[in-house]
């Protein structure tokens, strides 16, 4: 994915499983963990193209949050804070060639960054 492209949705459930149940009835989608994203169930819409997770809701993190692919989540940091923007989690690692980071836009909406190898939902 190129930079700037939305990778997925993350969406704050207080029960995973029923949540789970929810979603894969209401919208068709097939929703499971992979390898390494235990507790984080992903899913992909029935276009195969958009896709995303739920995940448990927890303070400070109630409503859906969309992620945003960049080339340096660092550079992105720095310039959303440069233009008003405020860092909620710092650049973490997902695994060893990946990373993630949360900042908030001047109106207070919460953006994922993701950078690394594009992740694909699962498609069973």
């Amino acid at each position: 994915m190129p930079h700037g492209d939305v990778t997925h949705l993350e969406i704050p459930v207080s029960d995973l499983a029923a949540a789970t149940d929810f979603y894969s009835r209401v919208f068709g989608w097939q929703i499971a963990e992979m390898p390494g994203y235990e507790g984080y169930p992903m899913w992909q819409a029935p276009n195969k193209i958009s896709g995303g997770a739920l995940t448990e809701r927890q303070e400070g993190f109630t409503q859906p949050r969309s992620v945003i692919e960049v080339d340096s989540i660092d550079e992105a940091l720095a310039r959303a804070t440069e233009l008003g923007g405020k860092v909620l989690m710092p650049k973490g690692p997902i695994d060893d060639t990946s990373w993630y980071a949360v900042f908030t836009d001047p109106d207070g909406n919460q953006i994922g960054l993701y950078e690394g190898p594009s992740q694909a939902a699962p498609t069973e």
